[in-house]
């Protein structure tokens, strides 16, 4: 028997702790908020009080786990957590403990493919992550593919305003000056100049992967977000102009010469940005439904093919999905219809969410895999 206390996200903050002997038995604290409000922080020291109590002296706990960042308040308490009962402490990927919890939850510790896709998540390399493909299994992890990485100019700002995420899909497409006359009356002249500047010399202009940025792009170069007041806005408004339309064909196969795979094993998406989103006109309602919708699926359908051929290519048969962009339903069915069509299994969480607020769960997971023998399950 382990028992693995957890410290959960940055974002939607909840802690756990986990019995490998009964793991549908795992307890939870309430759910804290986000931790850049300081009373969040103080509830989430309260709980893990409260959770440490629930440990039995026959039965201690066995090892912290939190999340990889090491900046988060959540991370500064394991350690000083895990000093103070003398036990492993373990950082665990964001991405893979997103896998981790769906793995958790149904009792698996085969080998999986595991599709994450969220706003931000620290990787392994230093960068923002987010629109992942990974091999998970009891032993690790690895990161088989992505999305083409991004600027996010400004850093974490550019996050809360999505004009910024299609500035930089515009660099991108090397159509730099499309900014200004695009954002320049919206945001003001000056901030559009700074932008198009920042993306030219690669002032603060950090890398990121993440599915939700791209969603955040096409959004604002739709006119559907210009700032965010709420987390995911953008990607909200997003859904909410592709469920307008039809959804009769949200099984099907789109143009797949509107993306392709780098040789890096990245998903491009310009393309498809090229042939459709510069030339909608945002002034068209019907319009900018059509290209929010033909988004959808083309990412979709990127993400699917690719793990189609990767789950081959591994010979294994169970797709994991995790991620905050799984509370998306028109992504997550045409995923989940293309997967399943081309025979894999299809996991999801079952009463857990598909964000980070269960994020806890996947931390334990690796970690009580991760103990000595002597401790483990």
């Amino acid at each position: 028997m382990a028992l693995i206390l957890a410290f959960g996200a940055f974002l939607k903050n909840t802690a756990c702790l986990f019995d490998s002997e009964a793991p549908h038995a795992t307890r939870w604290s309430s759910v804290h908020g986000d931790l850049s409000d300081p009373a969040a922080c103080v509830a989430l020291r309260d709980s893990v009080t409260q959770l440490m109590s629930m440990s039995q002296a026959n039965s201690p706990i066995a090892a912290v786990a939190h999340d990889l960042h090491p900046d988060f308040f959540s991370t500064h308490l394991a350690l000083q957590t895990a000093a103070e009962l003398q036990v492993p402490v373990f950082a665990v990927q964001h991405h893979h403990a997103h896998i981790a919890t769906v793995m958790a939850e149904h009792g698996l510790s085969q080998p999986v493919l595991g599709l994450a896709l969220d706003g931000v998540g620290l990787g392994n390399d230093g960068l923002a992550w987010g629109g992942e493909l990974l091999r998970v299994d009891a032993f690790g992890f690895e990161r088989l593919a992505h999305l083409l990485p991004l600027a996010l100019p400004g850093g974490d700002v550019a996050a809360r305003e999505p004009w910024r995420m299609a500035a930089a899909v515009l660099h991108a497409l090397g159509a730099p000056d499309q900014i200004q006359p695009r954002f320049g009356p919206v945001v003001g002249e000056q901030a559009a100049k700074t932008i198009t500047t920042m993306l030219a010399r690669g002032l603060n202009c950090p890398q990121t992967t993440a599915a939700g940025r791209w969603f955040d792009a096409v959004a604002g170069l739709l006119g559907l977000s210009v700032r965010q007041e709420f987390e995911a806005q953008a990607a909200i408004a997003l859904e909410a102009a592709a469920a307008r339309r039809p959804q009769s064909h949200a099984g099907a196969v789109v143009n797949t010469s509107l993306w392709n795979i780098t040789p890096d094993g990245e998903v491009d998406l310009r393309p498809w940005l090229r042939e459709h989103l510069l030339k909608v006109d945002t002034h068209n309602p019907a319009a900018v439904d059509k290209a929010a919708l033909s988004f959808h699926l083309t990412l979709a359908d990127a993400l699917s093919q690719h793990t189609i051929a990767l789950a081959r290519a591994h010979q294994i048969t169970d797709v994991a999905l995790g991620g905050g962009c799984f509370f998306n339903q028109i992504l997550k069915k045409a995923i989940v219809v293309r997967l399943e069509a081309a025979g894999l299994k299809v996991l999801q969480t079952q009463s857990l969410s598909c964000g980070d607020a269960a994020l806890a769960l996947g931390q334990a997971w690796v970690a009580c895999f991760s103990l000595p023998a002597s401790l483990d399950l």
